[in-house]
């Protein structure tokens, strides 16, 4: 255990490590040192990549929670090897929206958007969909019970986990949301403020949440105690949530979306999910445009043109496939990347006003994500969220339950950005119990080098990151080439091309400049990916953790 420790400590040091290791070796790739470690002790138990995964997702929750938590929700892509069968399957344990909710909840009398409702406070709240993930993972798929699981997380919420400088940089951006709620402030704070370097953050409240949850499954989240201290508290003050929204919350599994770029297969998230169809869109008319043949600036141009116009589509079609009718086969057949990649053109920028659409503005940072590897070729990628850092910012009561705010990524008004900048239509309106449109894209890529299993969190960026990690897969570099590689995001609306500083040279800004796109230099980093490479044939795996925070990968 101390050489544990001692490895976990330079990963922490030198969060992006890459090992290459003989046949039979797995991997786990996650945000948080802790979280890593605890989901190698899961294993070393003799529980598979499904209870790992569990148990990652519930560290995380604890020692995340600026990014994500049993008040939240997230997608979870599995792979499992059946002898000669293959299953794969997406978990959607995405939040829906209240029973009380409705279209314009959060609009004036005059029809416009109110600041910050959305965002902050139980009113932002969708009822989360996290515990009943994992419970659900746990009965399905592991072989450990949920007691055995759920331990870790447990152990680290009630003995304390210490504050590092992204997590001080993380509360310092949401601050005043945090201290609108007492019970949060108690404990994501120090009287007020950001705590110091090294403090401990303990929550014997959500342990005691997670013993329930442990014991009992999915009713001990949903029903009985936990539920009414968390109703009991967001109705005290103006949330909307009722006993029969927790009870009425059902785990959904659905299909994953297929896609090929070449000898590869691309495997994503179906909608309520924009990823999968946002990543093989991108994907197919790349290929239609021959950007493999194509130059570093040429190459630039090519992905912001063809992002432009599959976030054009996300703010038109997509929303929850349970409610509206989301046209997923023609999003991501070749027939309509061609259609969209016809205009264009190979010396000029594509005015995203003249393409069919709706508002503007601007961008942030959420989410986690991990990829885990077992000795059988079983793996799994997971997106969770709890949307902004710290999400609402409101801890229900004594239940220790961080909320999540959501709600923001529905389309409060058609036309009109949420926090990210994203526009929608009709079809991602607020609806009871229906589940809003997300970014998340947990993927997996197959083809003659190997198996790809990545994805990032990032808001609105989280696609455009993992189609980036995914060409430099394709395109031969290694694991940490994907994670580190400087990003570039066009999102449609506003018109404007991100960079990251490394991302583009002088000479590259200036000849994008001609061309008509307008670019914005980012004063910060994006994204935290997590990913791993695994070769089938000659037993080769690597992981990967992003070097811009403070996860930890390691073959084990």
């Amino acid at each position: 255990m101390q050489n544990l420790h001692r490895l976990l400590l330079i990963l922490l040091l030198i969060p992006t490590l890459v090992f290459a290791t003989d046949p039979g070796r797995g991997a786990i790739a996650t945000a948080h040192p802790l979280a890593t470690e605890a989901g190698q002790q899961i294993l070393a138990m003799g529980g598979n990549v499904f209870d790992a995964a569990v148990t990652v997702s519930a560290v995380l929750a604890v020692v995340e929670p600026y990014s994500s938590g049993i008040g939240g929700g997230g997608f979870w892509l599995l792979h499992r090897n059946d002898g000669d069968e293959v299953h794969e399957v997406v978990v959607d344990g995405r939040e829906t929206a209240p029973g009380k909710s409705h279209r314009d909840m959060y609009l004036d009398e005059k029809g416009d958007i109110v600041s910050g409702l959305s965002m902050n406070g139980p009113l932002a709240a969708g009822i989360p969909g996290e515990p009943a993930a994992l419970a659900h993972i746990s009965s399905r798929y592991g072989k450990l019970l949920l007691s055995k699981t759920l331990a870790p997380a447990i152990r680290l919420a009630r003995e304390g986990f210490e504050v590092t400088p992204h997590y001080r940089k993380m509360a310092g951006w949401r601050k005043d949301a945090l201290n609108a709620s007492p019970e949060a402030a108690a404990i994501f704070l120090h009287k007020g403020e950001l705590p110091a370097l090294g403090q401990k953050i303990r929550q014997p409240e959500l342990a005691a949440t997670l013993e329930a949850l442990a014991a009992e499954g999915h009713n001990g989240f949903y029903r009985g105690e936990v539920a009414q201290k968390m109703v009991d508290s967001v109705q005290r003050a103006g949330g909307i949530w009722t006993l029969e929204d927790l009870a009425g919350y059902r785990i959904i599994e659905r299909k994953p979306l297929k896609g090929k770029y070449g000898d590869y297969t691309i495997t994503s998230v179906p909608p309520p999910s924009s990823g999968g169809v946002a990543l093989i869109s991108m994907l197919n008319m790349l290929q239609q445009l021959r950007y493999a043949e194509a130059n570093k600036l040429e190459r630039t141009h090519l992905l912001v043109e063809v992002m432009r116009r599959a976030y054009r589509d996300r703010a038109h079609y997509l929303g929850d496939s349970d409610f509206v009718d989301v046209p997923v086969t023609r999003l991501i057949s070749s027939d309509h990347a061609k259609k969209l990649s016809a205009d264009i053109e190979p010396e000029r920028a594509t005015p995203s006003s003249t393409l069919p659409g709706y508002g503007a503005p601007d961008g942030g940072n959420d989410t986690t994500h991990f990829s885990i590897l077992d000795r059988e070729g079983n793996y799994v990628a997971a997106t969770l969220s709890i949307n902004y850092p710290f999400g609402s910012g409101f801890i229900a009561g004594n239940s220790g339950v961080l909320l999540n705010d959501e709600m923001d990524d529905f389309s409060a008004k058609p036309g009109v950005p949420n926090a990210y900048g994203l526009v929608g239509a009709e079809n991602n309106a607020i609806a009871p119990g229906k589940r809003m449109l997300s970014s998340m894209s947990p993927s997996f890529v197959t083809g003659p080098r190997g198996t790809a299993i990545l994805g990032t969190p990032g808001g609105s960026r989280i696609i455009t990151m993992v189609l980036l990690g995914m060409l430099e897969f394709i395109d031969g570099k290694g694991v940490d080439g994907w994670v580190a590689r400087p990003r570039i995001h066009h999102q449609y609306l506003p018109d404007t091309l991100f960079y990251e500083p490394e991302a583009l040279n002088s000479a590259e800004i200036a000849a994008l400049e001609k061309l008509g796109h307008q670019l914005k230099r980012s004063n910060s980093s994006w994204g935290n990916m997590q990913a791993i490479f695994w070769d089938p044939r000659s037993g080769n795996v690597e992981a990967a953790s992003d070097p811009r925070v403070e996860g930890a990968a390691v073959v084990y």
